[in-house]
């Protein structure tokens, strides 16, 4: 056969199919993404999802943005019909009245104490109940894990009484311990919730550990722990905020006005100064809110992830 009739090299090159830029061939076309269209239902749903969305955002909005604007406005102005929703005179005398006569400081390290230690003992406890009833295999596990669920529809005023007799009896009324020790024995929502997390961890990393010889804790401390830093976060951030803002509590077992909190606080900060004071009252209201949203504000992205990642299951 002559190299006519058995093209090589470059002239066989050139008549290759498929190649790019060759003569007499055509370059492969890539897929294009088509957009699917929206029909005017779906685009009417996403209109009405919206707007119910909106105005549930601005009715809760509204009481928030109320305290953050009498914070600034005189008395009269706060009493003024009809309503005034921005203050004709800014002033910042109720700040200065509020912390003249408001002890932040004091109430504000109180409260610490409180939140501190309540979210490493809930962080800590939840963890380990929620690895042991979902990762750890034993009789009746589901069983104990259904019933302490079921405490949750148990309201805490039907519980309150006896709690408190029985602080009483071993002493621990006028002090942090009532509102911080029981937050070492777990939390029913926590457990949950790390137990959902905990479930959408791979067996084979467990699994793996113990075969090379680790114990549970050291499975748990070790390997499982490490990877639950947003759930862990969730429930930290949960934690802070009940014991931020819990008042029944500290009004149970505290007797103390220097052990009072900042919730409890302005409780008592708002029944001395009556309806004249409501200014002040709402710049401290304020500036105790503030500590919240900056914490939120930076945990907002590790929280979220806890959260959704809780309901995955693998």
């Amino acid at each position: 056969m002559t190299a006519i009739d058995s093209p090589t090299g470059a002239a066989a090159a050139a008549l290759e199919p498929g190649q790019p830029g060759r003569p007499g061939t055509a370059e492969p076309s890539r897929p294009v993404r088509k957009h699917r269209k929206r029909t005017w239902p779906q685009v009417a749903e996403s209109i009405a999802k919206h707007s119910v969305l909106i105005v549930l955002s601005v009715v809760f909005l509204m009481p928030l943005f109320w305290m953050v604007t009498g914070a600034f406005k005189t008395q009269a102005d706060i009493g003024a019909f009809p309503v005034k929703w921005f203050p004709d005179t800014i002033t910042t005398g109720n700040f200065s009245y509020g912390l003249a006569t408001f002890p932040l400081l004091q109430y504000f390290w109180n409260t610490l104490v409180i939140c501190v230690p309540s979210m490493i003992g809930a962080a800590l406890s939840s963890a380990m109940v929620g690895y042991g009833v979902s990762k750890i295999r034993w009789p009746w596990r589901n069983g104990i894990f259904t019933i302490l669920i079921a405490t949750m529809m148990v309201p805490f005023y039907v519980t309150m009484v006896p709690l408190f007799v029985a602080y009483r009896d071993i002493g621990w009324t006028g002090t942090y311990l009532p509102l911080i020790v029981p937050t070492f024995f777990g939390i029913p929502f926590f457990i949950f919730l790390m137990r959902q997390f905990f479930l959408g961890i791979p067996e084979a990393l467990s699994d793996a550990a113990r075969i090379d010889g680790a114990g549970e804790l050291r499975v748990f401390f070790q390997v499982i722990l490490p990877l639950c830093k947003p759930a862990l976060a969730a429930v930290m951030l949960f934690q802070f905020l009940a014991s931020w803002s819990d008042l029944l509590g500290p009004l149970l077992y505290l007797t103390k006005s220097s052990q009072y909190t900042l919730s409890l606080g302005l409780t008592f900060f708002q029944g001395a100064q009556g309806d004249t004071a409501v200014g002040p009252l709402m710049a401290v209201s304020t500036i105790i809110l503030i500590p919240i949203v900056v914490l939120f504000f930076f945990a907002q992205k590790t929280f979220i992830q806890g959260i959704t990642m809780s309901g995955i299951k693998d």
